[in-house]
């Protein structure tokens, strides 16, 4: 018997996308009021069984969601103003978008937290104290960043509309009709969401980076970044299993760090705002039963 779809999502300026295996769905609230809903098919590249295995998926699935990600939230920041061209990212912008996004990525949660590590190798001598002041630093830089972009003003509306897709997809896990009544009784914290995923990626960095070398110092930093695939893979399975046992409490521990780091990301949605989720995952629903 196949396990029944996982549908996720993604909070858009003003809009909220959602995934299926064959289709997004991207609803946003234009300016005049109206919910604009577009679908587009997926085109799998990682197709192939090898890009499907254990480890491997999890570095695959942040790529492509990173893609993904980048271009619908273009598209949506294009859209939620009216603009009608200019919505499609061309491949260079694309691309210069994807490498300044990697290289802040790596420099404020590698470099930084390396580095600063690095300076205090005379106080805290040792490979092993070393890199577990390392990713303790990597948490506290971690933790800052989101709590600094959670006070600002334009994001916190972008993070009601991620409550707005959690409590649209918890509606279509519990099998009821996609309505603003029923959705609205849902939290605004999911098991499966990235906010979960990033602190696991966190977490497991300060395990796999433990008893690695120290020097010489661009070592260090590249070691960590060519590991990076395997930190993520691990965390991918680790969050996948949490899914799946988000209902026992023999795992509870393992799914409430994540859930409470959420109401950083999260906040509780207006009525309009869960009308656009529910938009979305409705579109994702029918395109999917149109190409099954």
């Amino acid at each position: 018997m196949s396990r029944p779809v996982q549908y996720g999502g993604q909070a858009l300026i003003e809009g909220v996308m959602m995934r299926g295996p064959k289709v997004t769905a991207m609803a946003i609230r234009l300016p005049n009021g109206e919910i604009e809903v577009t679908k587009r098919e997926i085109k799998v590249w990682s197709a192939h069984l090898f890009w499907k295995l254990p480890l491997i998926r999890g570095f695959v699935a942040l790529i492509d969601s990173l893609i993904v990600g980048t271009k619908a939230l273009m598209f949506s920041a294009n859209r939620a103003v009216g603009e009608e061209e200019g919505e499609e990212l061309s491949f260079g912008e694309m691309a210069l978008t994807m490498v300044l996004s990697l290289g802040f990525g790596l420099l404020l949660f590698v470099g930084l937290p390396t580095g600063f590590a690095h300076l205090l190798k005379a106080k805290v001598p040792g490979v092993v104290l070393q890199n577990l002041l390392e990713g303790g630093i990597r948490l506290v830089v971690f933790f800052a960043y989101i709590l600094l972009i959670s006070r600002m003003k334009d994001i916190q509306r972008v993070f009601q509309y991620h409550g707005a897709e959690h409590k649209a997809i918890y509606t279509h896990e519990a099998g009821l009709e996609l309505t603003v009544e029923n959705a609205r009784p849902f939290s605004t914290l999911h098991p499966r969401c990235g906010t979960s995923f990033l602190l696991i990626v966190v977490v497991v960095s300060i395990f796999v980076f433990a008893f690695l070398g120290l020097d010489p110092l661009w070592w260090r930093i590249l070691s960590r970044i060519v590991l990076m695939p395997l930190v993520a893979g691990v965390a991918y399975e680790i969050l996948k299993f949490s899914a799946r046992h988000m209902d026992s409490p023999n795992w509870h521990w393992l799914i409430a760090p994540g859930l409470l780091l959420q109401k950083l990301t999260t906040r509780e949605p207006d009525d309009q705002q869960l009308e656009v989720a529910l938009a979305a995952l409705q579109g994702v629903l029918e395109s999917g039963q149109e190409l099954s």
